[in-house]
């Protein structure tokens, strides 16, 4: 089993892989996050209802831009992003340039939206269900009858 490697979100990585060698890890780069099919598919249902929360005009990716963003997957952890530009490959190459310095990854670039996630930094617990303690059956008439 090959030693793993962490990043700054916890997420743990095989260091055999040619995208995270040691060299890269040690330069202090922070990489994209890898998505499987399954879960990009659940994370464009869980997006399909959000309105999009940072808007890119044509000054591109100012450090502003970023920060809003780098705040709003903090807490959000699954954003929607509008980029107000024409060209395809100018959006293409944000949504990577984005991914790549905010470890993220990308969900889905469909016209001027993209979708970008990250997960929360401490792994958080599902919720506990509230279990309801059963009451007991009503008394009849009869019962007080002895």
């Amino acid at each position: 089993m090959q030693p793993l490697n962490s990043n700054r979100y916890g997420t743990d990585y095989p260091t055999g892989h040619a995208h995270l060698t040691d060299n890269l890890l040690d330069s202090g780069a922070i990489m994209i996050l890898e998505l499987t099919s399954a879960q990009r598919r659940e994370l464009r249902a869980r997006a399909h209802a959000l309105h999009p929360v940072v808007m890119v005009a044509d000054s591109g990716l100012t450090a502003t831009v970023m920060q809003e963003i780098d705040r709003s997957l903090d807490s959000h952890e699954l954003i929607k992003i509008r980029v107000f530009s024409d060209v395809h490959e100018t959006r293409a190459t944000l949504l990577k340039e984005l991914c790549d310095t905010l470890s993220a990854a990308p969900v889905q670039h469909i016209g001027k939206i993209l979708v970008v996630y990250r997960p929360h930094p401490e792994a958080h617990e599902p919720a506990k269900k509230h279990v309801r303690k059963r009451k007991q059956p009503r008394r009849t008439k009869r019962s007080f009858q002895g």
